[in-house]
């Protein structure tokens, strides 16, 4: 269905072109603002393999667009290196950097048609007309834009602006992608529809991916690996999966999962971790390494089992303040006794109302605990 972009590769290869060497290393990488004393991005350490998609996530200012910016030769690097396959491109103008990047607000030229936009960096690279025009169809034709190739922007709606932005990107054929926030201007039912094509596409066309977004669950849908930052400092890097079920932090516990994990200061005494009328037990290696009496109770919304106020296990009392009714699932916020916030998932069309009394009771298996001193999570039973 490529046959002009396997040709191009194939062409690439015998010039000495490696494909398979396109992974992106980070080595130490920092970048200092100046002005601030605390490093925008401190000291990162992530190997990216080739043909991943991993996804940089994190709260406004932590440091993920700094991250990829870096990456691209638009910010300098203030310490350590970065890698494109065994090539050190921290010193390395971004035109030669041979990516290709998709930005949030897609750069199209407005003067020029779809095809003139998808095909404007073969031109000027003096790729021959015939040629580039093969690329350019076969570039439309994988992103539902054969149709529209006579068009200006002004014409496109957002998602259309975004697959073209996509396709320019595509025809370049780099050894890596670069995306930031490529979807923050659409719609909702939009966004959902254009990240489920992106992923597809990425995984079709197998070229390594750095995809930026301050939306979780766009980052959980759509990466192979997830980067978690938190003012500049990577947390953890994982599959999404793996984020999810064993967050190494109480930073990363409350930012990865929508809704959050609920997190109760407890206090360690004989009995366990004790939070009101929830007691977790503990074992002697968690013991070991609590650096005080205090520590961190995390249940995911999915991780109760929901009760009547009448009954009699361990688990805690709750007041319902908000019934979140999605279909085939609901979300349950209440508060407990003391006014702590909690919420549980529950199925959909539930008969829970505000002011209703319930307990919940944690899952063993769905129960974590964190330092309260460290943020570290404490080792699983």
């Amino acid at each position: 269905m490529l046959p002009t972009l396997a040709r191009s590769i194939g062409r690439r290869l015998a010039e000495g072109y490696d494909p398979a060497m396109a992974t992106v290393s980070f080595d130490g990488a920092s970048r200092t603002y100046t002005g601030t004393d605390v490093p925008a991005v401190d000291g990162l350490d992530l190997d990216i393999a080739d043909g991943e998609f991993l996804v940089l996530v994190g709260p406004s200012g932590c440091g993920k667009s700094t991250t990829l910016r870096m990456l691209a030769g638009l910010e300098p690097v203030d310490g350590g290196t970065i890698f494109i396959g065994d090539r050190d491109v921290t010193r390395v103008p971004a035109k030669d950097r041979d990516i290709a990047m998709v930005f949030q607000t897609y750069a199209l030229y407005p003067h020029m048609t779809v095809a003139e936009n998808i095909g404007f960096h073969l031109k000027i690279s003096r790729v021959p007309k015939e040629e580039r025009a093969q690329r350019v169809d076969e570039a439309a034709a994988l992103l539902g834009l054969e149709e529209l190739l006579a068009r200006k922007p002004a014409k496109l709606s957002g998602g259309q602006r975004q697959r073209v932005a996509m396709g320019r990107a595509i025809v370049r054929q780099p050894q890596a992608f670069l995306m930031d926030e490529p979807l923050s201007n659409l719609d909702a039912k939009l966004r959902v529809q254009t990240r489920t094509q992106i992923a597809a596409l990425q995984r079709r066309l197998a070229v390594t991916t750095v995809y930026v977004t301050h939306d979780q669950v766009e980052a959980m849908t759509m990466g192979d690996r997830v980067a978690v930052l938190d003012k500049g400092v990577l947390q953890q890097c994982d599959t999404p999966r793996a984020l999810f079920a064993a967050p190494v932090n109480l930073f990363v516990a409350g930012f990865i999962g929508s809704p959050a994990m609920n997190l109760f200061p407890a206090t360690v005494t004989d009995a366990g971790a004790t939070f009101a009328s929830l007691v977790v037990p503990l074992t002697p290696d968690q013991r070991s390494e609590l650096t005080s009496d205090k520590v961190r109770i995390g249940v995911r919304p999915d991780g109760w089992v929901l009760g009547s106020a009448e009954s009699t296990d361990s688990g805690l009392q709750a007041t319902v303040e908000v019934v979140e009714e999605l279909g085939t699932e609901a979300f349950v916020y209440g508060t407990t006794d003391d006014d702590t916030p909690i919420v549980t998932k529950t199925e959909g069309m539930t008969t829970i109302d505000r002011g209703d009394m319930i307990s919940l009771t944690p899952r063993t298996e769905s129960v974590h605990l964190f330092d309260e001193v460290t943020g570290a999570r404490l080792t699983a039973a």
